[in-house]
């Protein structure tokens, strides 16, 4: 099953002529109160779609920034109770928003798949990404995620072959998401040439809407990603946001908001064929 509100926002973006905008933002970092306000100005600074990260002490797929982010998180005394709840918030204020819980297998088993997705499903959440849950051992979880009207959303790489991606995509769905390079998040740079014709295989295969992630920190590459992909994810560069912030003693949430606003406004861009003035890295 596919989570309505995922269905009817890429839909709403494919009649728009438009790929959509994927913000992360890791759940209590560096507190809960500041990653709530965040999360909740994150739709009107540009985000159509929002990735919430579950802190967890061994993310094995995320580069140093989201290591960091997810330790800050925990020492704030970050807990899956605290990100659904934070969720949960934000979901009174925002019914069309999807939101998609990021994370890891650990997390899930602790509290046990069928609570997890009650409870995620409860709290107002649309999906999940479970970083390391092969879909050859997702059986129960995608099934708990189906009663719950909830997404299982699952990684599609560079390395997946044919036969690969025919087991990832018979239990995806939501969207899949592309893992544009080799590696942890927030190291290397996508290439869009590269990217291309690997997008267009996984739809092929899944008849599912395409995000593309890891390797895209500037308006530039989010631009260029949106011209050949379904969604452009940004997660390390927001998270560095945050440490910027607190290093200059600036506000957390006006600094993840103004990076936010100008992905967003390449990402707008670089579909409906207008010509604008895009921002520097910030």
């Amino acid at each position: 099953m596919s989570s309505a509100r995922i269905q009817a926002r890429f839909k709403a973006l494919e009649a728009e002529g438009r790929a959509a905008f994927v913000a992360y933002v890791m759940g209590g970092d560096p507190d809960l109160a500041t990653s709530e306000r965040t999360l909740k100005a994150l739709p009107g600074a540009g985000a159509d779609l929002i990735e919430v990260g579950m802190p967890f002490s061994d993310p094995m797929a995320e580069g140093p920034p989201i290591q960091r982010a997810a330790q800050r998180a925990l020492a704030a005394g970050a807990t899956l109770n605290g990100v659904l709840e934070m969720v949960r918030r934000f979901r009174a204020g925002d019914d069309a928003t999807p939101i998609v819980l990021m994370g890891y297998m650990n997390s899930v088993h602790n509290r046990g798949v069928d609570a997890f997705a009650r409870d995620a499903a409860a709290a107002g959440a649309d999906g999940a990404i479970i970083v390391d849950c092969p879909p050859e051992e997702s059986g129960d979880i995608a099934a708990a995620l189906d009663r719950a009207g909830l997404s299982l959303i699952f990684l599609a790489t560079p390395t997946s072959d044919d036969r690969r991606l025919a087991t990832i995509v018979k239990r995806a769905s939501g969207f899949v998401y592309y893992v544009s390079v080799a590696g942890v998040t927030g190291v290397k740079e996508a290439d869009e040439a590269v990217v291309a014709p690997a997008v267009e295989r996984v739809r092929r295969a899944s008849g599912l809407p395409v995000a593309v992630g890891f390797g895209i920190r500037t308006p530039e590459r989010a631009a260029a990603i949106a011209r050949v992909a379904d969604a452009a994810v940004v997660g390390s560069a927001l998270v560095d946001e945050v440490v910027k912030a607190q290093e200059l003693n600036e506000d957390v949430t006006q600094r993840v908001l103004s990076k936010v606003e100008s992905l967003a406004k390449a990402v707008r861009s670089a579909r409906l064929g207008t010509t604008v003035t895009i921002d520097g890295d910030g």
